[in-house]
């Protein structure tokens, strides 16, 4: 019975801990398949997947062409490596879930196929090697594959949903905008095509239908605005009339439109998705509640003592002060258990950050108190806590930031320079003096960090620099550089004495999660454009010194870059050939400036159908994928903003923020919350504060920030799901799709 009792306590803590990160795997419930996925789920295995999945992309940079190369054998064994660490996370995957589940998922299947193509890849290029026949590593292109498809990385996975579900409606837009730039490129050859004009480097002008094509398109993007329409400008100035009617229509208009397209439909499949994921997580707790529940006057319930083993098994790493915490939320009349309704919330519970705070009295007013407590003590630390001392600060920051632009060599401005270290130190010296050390330094004291470590930061390297000059005579330029970067950082303390300010940055940094989902999107597509634009374009264009006397060499080494913008612009150094480069390219064709001249440059040396790789790089990363990162970061920061703007918070918050606890950890005896409840606004300071406690212990909110993104973007949508529906069955979820797995309310949506 004992040990009935505890695999059921097992398999429910499997469910609350799934429900809290929002994991969607199903998983077989014998003992020894929960054991195994608990050990699938631990950080350590996570991370570890994840180092072999960045080295096996990060082969690339070793392997031909390489920025630092290494012997094949040594690539080639670490790649072998790394696909044995995927087979063998595949393999523990499998024995988790139900075989009918794991051979109907595509994720196994892309994985399987991707070992399978890269082992037969590698053996291939291995064999060429020894025969001295150059081969080409065609299976790089499926590395991506790794990183999309692990359970992981469903973030990735919800993007690249959410770009699959949006493609068809991009896709009449977009059929409609070539419609309009097919048909303005007919009306520029008919308009211009025989007025014998030529472009600045003496090319004929909108003479080729495809060119004209072409050049519209860049237009589109106002990188070659306004170069293009100079020849018909020149001609007459009546002609602009059709640029200015090409860029309303294209630029303005269509550019607007996709992304007002790629928004709606967006936040569409997001709000299905997300409403999935609530309902999902909602059945694993009913499941949770079902294994562990006992009757009780006519209802089910969970016993106290049977909960906590419960919270100490999912969250072990809380104290017993902030368990005690969440019970009293669940248990909130005290009754000795947790009914059903509370029972459900507890993945929301541990999905909110609680600081705790103890609130300590200062070292030093134990260590020399009639001198910490003496009167002028007392009002250095006042004037310290003073809104004054505040803006004072702010006015020498100002005042540091008109000497940072002076001239350095000036002796007044170098002097000045020690003056304000000098303020800044002391400023951090009274703050420690005023306020708790261990308080100060918090975890969650970001900018008192982020001062701290800047002003020592440039006062270690001032110093450096200082001595440098006195005994060697010489600057060095790299610590001027260090020294130079400090002093401009110290200026980003301004934002946080401005309250707004303050608010938009914490939003920020709150949302840095949502923003890292789409960078590893943008990985994905950078890697796969990057081996493409390898094979295609590596060894076409050469970068050589200023002083270099190679043939060719201000040609980029290929003669038929010879008086093209490409060689002129001295883009030499951006090419294929080797990983980093091809990455560097990319981020400038991502930033669209100039991008028509990389395309010209790079057909020139090999052909001009090789347009089409910049074109398609453009319409899937400009077009697509950033307008989807743009819904996305909208979407999170107005959830975000206005959270922290109008105080919204859900009724658990609420009710952490109402109970306001002060708790005695001295004091707890059998993990019973202490009845000695604090005000909800309370001080930090320890001695000289309005409440001194010598080891009280405080709870609060740490500013509205979540433990999973999925988390966060429930917040969008949880106001339409009522907290008594618990959704479909988890059988019905894991076999519908994530559009599909609301019930009716949701299908309505969809028809509309």
């Amino acid at each position: 019975m004992a040990e009935a009792a505890s695999q059921d306590l097992l398999l429910a803590a499997a469910f609350v801990s799934d429900a809290q990160y929002n994991r969607n795997i199903p998983f077989k419930t014998s003992p020894e398949a929960v054991r195994l996925y608990y050990l699938y789920n631990h950080w350590t295995m996570r991370t570890a997947t994840y180092f072999f999945i960045f080295l096996n992309l990060s082969l690339a940079v070793f392997e031909e062409p390489a920025v630092y190369p290494l012997p094949f054998l040594v690539t080639s064994l670490a790649e072998v490596v790394c696909l044995l660490v995927f087979f063998g996370r595949l393999t523990h995957f499998a024995r988790v879930t139900p075989r009918n589940v794991f051979w109907k998922d595509t994720k196994n299947i892309c994985i399987m196929v991707a070992i399978l193509l890269s082992l037969t890849d590698l053996a291939i290029y291995g064999v060429l090697r020894i025969y001295n026949v150059r081969g080409i590593r065609w299976s790089r292109i499926v590395r991506p594959i790794f990183l999309i498809n692990f359970a992981e990385s469903r973030q990735i996975r919800r993007a690249f949903r959410s770009i699959r579900n949006t493609l068809p409606e991009i896709t009449y837009v977009f059929l409609l905008f070539m419609f309009s730039l097919l048909m303005f490129s007919l009306m520029a050859l008919k308009l211009f095509g025989e007025r014998n004009l030529q472009t600045a480097e003496g090319l004929p002008y909108f003479r080729n239908y495809l060119e004209i094509v072409f050049d519209l398109y860049v237009l589109v993007t106002t990188a070659n605005s306004p170069d293009v329409m100079m020849p018909a400008f020149d001609l007459s100035s009546w002609y602009a009339l059709f640029f200015i009617a090409f860029v309303i229509v294209n630029t303005y208009i269509f550019m607007s439109l996709f992304l007002a397209v790629v928004y709606n439909n967006y936040k569409k499949h997001l709000k299905n998705e997300i409403r999935a994921l609530a309902y999902m997580k909602r059945r694993k707790m009913v499941e949770a509640f079902n294994l562990l529940k006992e009757e009780e006057g006519g209802q089910f319930v969970v016993r106290e003592a049977r909960w906590k083993q419960l919270v100490k098994l999912v969250a072990p790493e809380i104290s017993n002060s902030h368990r005690e915490l969440l019970l009293r939320i669940s248990d909130d009349e005290q009754k000795g258990f947790i009914d059903k309704k509370a029972f459900v919330q507890l993945a929301d519970l541990l999905n909110i950050q609680v600081v705790t705070l103890k609130i300590r009295s200062h070292p030093l007013g134990q260590w020399m108190p009639r001198v910490y407590r003496s009167a002028v003590s007392q009002f250095l630390r006042s004037m310290v806590r003073h809104r004054g001392f505040v803006w004072t600060y702010d006015v020498i920051i100002l005042i540091n930031a008109i000497f940072i632009a002076l001239d350095e060599e000036t002796p007044y401005v170098s002097y000045a320079e020690w003056v304000f270290l000098t303020l800044y130190v002391l400023e951090i010296l009274l703050k420690v003096y005023t306020y708790e050390p261990r308080a100060f330094f918090g975890r969650n004291q970001f900018w008192n960090w982020f001062d701290t470590l800047i002003i020592f930061a440039a006062l270690t390297a001032t110093v450096l620099n200082a001595t440098l000059k006195s005994t060697t005579k010489y600057n060095s330029q790299q610590v001027l550089d260090i020294v130079f970067i400090l002093r401009v950082l110290r200026l980003i303390r301004i934002v946080d004495s401005i309250q707004r300010f303050r608010v938009i940055m914490n939003t920020l940094i709150n949302i840095v999660p949502t923003m890292l989902t789409f960078g590893g999107l943008t990985l994905v597509v950078y890697c796969v454009f990057a081996i493409i634009g390898m094979e295609l374009f590596q060894g076409k264009i050469q970068f050589f010194p200023a002083n270099s006397n190679a043939p060719h060499a201000l040609e980029c080494g290929n003669p038929a870059l010879k008086d093209s913008l490409f060689a002129r612009g001295k883009y030499c150094k951006n090419n294929f050939n080797n990983f980093a480069s091809s990455f560097i390219v990319l981020m400038e064709l991502t930033a669209v400036n100039q991008w028509h001249v990389f395309a010209n440059g790079f057909a020139n040396v090999t052909a001009q159908p090789a347009k089409l790789y910049f074109i398609a790089f453009h319409i899937v990363m400009v077009i697509i994928i950033v307008n989807i990162f743009v819904s996305f970061i909208l979407e999170a920061f107005f959830v975000e903003y206005s959270l922290e703007k109008s105080e919204v918070e859900t009724a658990i918050e609420q009710k952490i923020q109402e109970l306001g606890m002060g708790v005695q950890e001295d004091e707890l005896q059998d993990e019973q919350l202490l009845e000695n409840m604090e005000s909800a606004e309370h001080d930090l300071e320890g001695e000289g504060g309005t409440k001194p406690q010598a080891k009280g212990l405080m709870f609060k909110i740490a500013s509205k920030r979540y433990r999973t993104v999925d988390a966060l973007l429930q917040r969008m949508f949880e106001a339409e799901i009522p907290l008594e529906d618990e959704g479909p069955s988890l059988e019905e979820l894991f076999s519908l799709s994530p559009a599909a797995a609301a019930p009716g309310s949701l299908t309505s949506e969809r028809a509309a």
